[in-house]
């Protein structure tokens, strides 16, 4: 006789905001108003999702919708945030966000001015040396991982500009790649590297990709951002580089190369689609720039 072996089929646990939709009344109701605010307002989708976890965890553990809140109580959860709960600073910062996000859009804008102060932290961008990227580079065997941190670094793009990149973008004759606006709503245009064409056109005839540039699992769909980041850090550990390097340190290290080579501080900002020249500046203080003495400018006027 046989046994028939049954295998049950285990559920996904809810999320944070379904959590909160089921346990916490008049909270699904909420989080569709601020949806719906949020994507007519041109707030990004990641803005969303962070606001409405954050949120939503709040109201589980106060068992209330956010509003019904008082502003002990916040200030309790908050301190609970800073101290047990965040898995990082962000989450915080989130946390206060959604909050004052909130209150406005409840008209409550006492409410949103009394939300603590997040002071902004100046810290230096981790840089890679123009050596670490080509060792960077070369441990990758993988000609479709190697293609896609080449292509991040050589234009300086932000993770989800280069997974949402598609063949389309990439203008050959102009040598350029037209960048679709995303973070600041901005849309640019960045150099297409010469070098790097060579490649592209090897790794398309090699893995005949359609659409997107870097296509996912899935026919139609984009490389998810944590293949991207994986392939980093599979990268990082193999080269042998001890700096602590994300996806974003391509990007940082296309901004201080180009310094480096002599490019202007106004350019940079334009390529990389910074909104506000100060994002840029902060690339000053990693630049190896060569130092040359003060001079009056009346002496180099008439050859002095």
């Amino acid at each position: 006789m046989t046994t028939k072996r049954i295998t049950l089929k285990r559920e996904h646990p809810l999320t944070e905001v379904e959590k909160a939709c089921k346990e916490v009344q008049g909270f699904e109701a909420l989080s569709d108003d601020l949806e719906r605010t949020m994507t007519l307002n041109g707030y990004s989708k990641s803005t969303l999702t962070n606001y409405l976890r954050c949120l939503a965890h709040l109201s589980v553990q106060c068992k209330k919708v956010p509003q019904e809140v008082n502003d002990r109580e916040i200030e309790d959860y908050l301190l609970k945030v800073k101290k047990e709960f965040a898995p990082s600073e962000s989450y915080f910062k989130h946390t206060v966000y959604g909050l004052r996000f909130l209150f406005r859009f409840l008209n409550q804008k006492d409410r949103a001015i009394r939300m603590p102060r997040i002071r902004s932290k100046f810290n230096l961008p981790v840089v890679l040396s123009k050596q670490e990227c080509k060792q960077l580079f070369k441990s990758l065997d993988d000609l479709k991982s190697r293609i896609l941190l080449c292509l991040i670094y050589s234009a300086g793009l932000r993770l989800n500009e280069a997974r949402q990149l598609k063949w389309e973008d990439i203008d050959r004759p102009r040598m350029q790649i037209r960048i679709k606006p995303g973070k600041n709503r901005k849309s640019r245009c960045v150099m297409l590297s010469g070098f790097l064409v060579k490649g592209l056109v090897q790794y398309y005839r090699q893995y005949s990709p359609q659409t997107y540039i870097f296509n996912g699992s899935h026919k139609g769909e984009p490389m998810p951002a944590s293949s991207i980041q994986l392939i980093v850090k599979n990268a990082v550990i193999q080269s042998g580089i001890k700096k602590h390097v994300t996806t974003h340190t391509l990007r940082h290290s296309f901004a201080t190369h180009l310094l480096e080579d002599g490019v202007d501080i106004v350019t940079i900002k334009e390529l990389l689609g910074h909104s506000q020249l100060r994002s840029t500046l902060i690339y000053l203080h990693v630049a190896h720039l060569e130092r040359r003495n003060a001079h009056s400018p009346l002496d180099t006027l008439y050859g002095f």
